[in-house]
């Protein structure tokens, strides 16, 4: 059974076997940080589904209230009004042909592609390149769209993706070590929310098993998910 810790926490008074409030563990991620850089916080979401399953590979999108705090590089795939479209929201990259040469080269200077449904096509067709870096749009995530400029804004605003690999984990950036505590517990709880909505009515047994929190360099803390609710 986990324990809860109440108190405040310092690095040495770390304990792996321990499961932290969600305050206790954002404020240890923080004083364990080492690195002068700013590290991304980073969520483990251990799930009690099978992937293999499809009503249990789950793949839902949400938004943070604080963001993510990372520059996200978006590249867009459209011809005519939506490359404007795309511009006009902030897209990094914008083009149709040009970059599925580049991308068939091994460029991927990106972090997220957003497509119109008639580039489909041609870009399912690149599936062994841009699966394997998590590239490939989906309409799931709302990345294949005709709403290009919605979705550019969003993701640029700190929407992220929550996919379930094939271990029953899901691994999602929820912020920065230099956001306020109180912003990134408004993150983690958000994240929790969306994964709890998103659970399949086919899963039997413990659906949610655990959630760890982590800097980059930093160790893996428990959260008492009891304290996320």
């Amino acid at each position: 059974m986990s324990k809860s810790k109440k108190k405040t926490v310092k690095e040495e008074q770390f304990d792996k076997s321990i499961s932290y409030s969600v305050e206790n563990a954002v404020d240890l991620v923080k004083s364990c940080k080492k690195t002068k850089f700013d590290e991304s916080v980073d969520l483990a979401i251990n799930l009690g589904v099978d992937p293999k399953h499809a009503d249990q590979n789950i793949r839902v999108t949400t938004g943070l209230p604080n963001g993510t705090g990372k520059t996200i590089r978006i590249l867009v795939l459209a011809m005519g009004e939506k490359e404007k479209e795309a511009n006009d929201a902030g897209a990094d990259f914008v083009g149709n042909k040009e970059f599925l040469e580049k991308i068939k080269k091994g460029w991927s200077d990106i972090d997220k592609i957003v497509a119109t449904p008639d580039m489909m096509p041609e870009l399912g067709k690149l599936g062994k390149i841009l699966g394997p870096k998590g590239l490939m749009p989906n309409p799931k995530s709302g990345t294949v769209t005709m709403d290009i400029g919605k979705a550019v804004k969003e993701l640029k605003a700190g929407k992220v993706e929550l996919r379930v690999e094939k271990s029953g984990i899901i691994h999602v950036t929820c912020g920065k070590s230099s956001f306020e505590s109180k912003a990134l517990i408004q993150n983690v709880k958000t994240i929790y929310n969306a994964v709890m909505k998103a659970k399949p009515s086919s899963v039997k047994g413990q659906y949610f098993k655990k959630m760890t929190i982590s800097s980059t360099m930093g160790p893996g803390i428990k959260i008492d998910h009891a304290t996320l609710v």
